[in-house]
């Protein structure tokens, strides 16, 4: 029953971490990290695929040896949380259009804070 759950919820975050390439506010290498992990206790199988992936793999690799994000992942996730940001900060009122910008902010401050 354990491992079944392990390997929905490894599907599940590489489902919705597939459609986070296509939308901007749904994280795709954060989802990703956390199905290799599903994986590692379901399916090692699939958490080998994961790790060989050639875009995915080495970023999942940096992260389970270092917590490490990559100079270029850091960059993309900033544009992306910059973006979602300034659509917040068009579409929405005050003080609403402040919390986009706000979660923006704080997480990539965190994210420029892990190794690279």
């Amino acid at each position: 029953m354990r491992r079944a759950l392990y390997l929905f919820a490894g599907w599940s975050a590489l489902a919705i971490g597939a459609v986070g390439i296509f939308l901007p506010l749904l994280p795709t290498v954060p989802l990703w990290i956390l199905a290799a992990y599903c994986f590692s206790r379901s399916s090692p199988r699939i958490e080998g695929w994961l790790l060989a992936h050639p875009v995915a793999g080495p970023h999942i690799a940096a992260w389970r040896r270092r917590g490490a994000i990559s100079r270029k992942g850091k960059l993309a996730a900033s544009l992306a949380l910059t973006g979602s940001a300034v659509i917040g900060l068009l579409l929405l009122r005050p003080p609403l259009s402040l919390l986009p910008a706000a979660a923006a902010l704080l997480t990539a401050t965190w994210i420029w804070t892990r190794p690279h």
